[in-house]
């Protein structure tokens, strides 16, 4: 599962918002897919310069993705480096595409269901689910308690109350 981040939530629901208002949508094309409407977001490029910059590549993200390599610096390699940056992983990037995790799948409003990998309303939900899943996974990691002074946290319940403004 992707590395919960506030960079990726955000940019997996600019993906969908962008989806929903009518961004260019095919899953055959490298910078319209799944993952390259996602790489629009969190980069300077165009859907053409995705598509120029995969096809440096052999196969569909989810090849590209496991063929990465890190110091290559091939232009598809930058692209898969840009995912990775913001916390996916190679098979991370798979589901994107096949919109397949399954833990994503069981948060779906509704309950689990399969999702069609090319069917716009599906990569909108996936993507907005996706990002609400990390989000509560980043939330549940926070200890409240640490975000006040030490000073503070010693203090009793009954006297925080007290302090509390009316």
């Amino acid at each position: 599962m992707a590395h919960p981040n506030t960079i990726l939530v955000d940019a997996l629901r600019e993906t969908a918002n962008r989806l929903k208002n009518g961004a260019t949508y095919a899953w055959g094309n490298h910078g319209a897919c799944n993952c390259g409407n996602l790489l629009q977001v969190i980069t300077p490029l165009s859907r053409q310069d995705i598509m120029g910059f995969a096809q440096t590549g052999i196969g569909e993200w989810t090849e590209l993705s496991a063929e990465f390599c890190e110091t290559s610096n091939a232009p598809v390699d930058l692209l898969v480096s840009k995912l990775q940056a913001i916390g996916l992983t190679p098979s991370d990037i798979h589901n994107l595409e096949y919109l397949d995790n399954r833990e994503v799948l069981e948060h779906l409003p509704g309950g689990f269901r399969w999702m069609e990998k090319n069917v716009r309303e599906d990569v909108i939900l996936y993507f907005e689910t996706f990002a609400d899943l990390l989000e509560e996974k980043l939330l549940s990691g926070i200890n409240i308690l640490s975000l006040f002074s030490t000073e503070y946290q010693n203090v009793p319940a009954t006297e925080k109350i007290n302090q509390v403004p009316a």
